[in-house]
């Protein structure tokens, strides 16, 4: 139990570091933010893939792995999003 918790919690900071990486462009969000929003993405994409039937294969789970990078995709760009609303623009110098 405590072994399947610490791997989640590596794996999903892994993955959305990964998912930062892979993302063009500046995000605005914490690193903290990003494993958090990792964490969830690699739990719920190993959840669809067991769902789906191709959580648990022989070697590597190459599709599992591909879901929950994308999620994790998405989930960075959507904690972007939302973080990058809150702030206020930048102010325009006078002329």
């Amino acid at each position: 139990m405590i072994g399947t918790i610490l791997w989640g919690i590596i794996g999903g900071a892994i993955v959305g570091i990964l998912a930062r990486l892979l993302l063009p462009g500046k995000q605005h969000i914490s690193m903290l933010v990003t494993v958090i929003v990792g964490i969830v993405a690699a739990t719920l994409g190993g959840l669809i893939a067991d769902w789906i039937g191709v959580g648990d294969t022989k070697g590597i789970d190459w599709i599992r792995h591909f879901i929950q990078i994308a999620l994790a995709i998405l989930f960075v760009w959507l904690a972007d999003r939302m973080f990058s609303s809150r702030r206020s623009p930048p102010a325009v110098p006078a002329r």
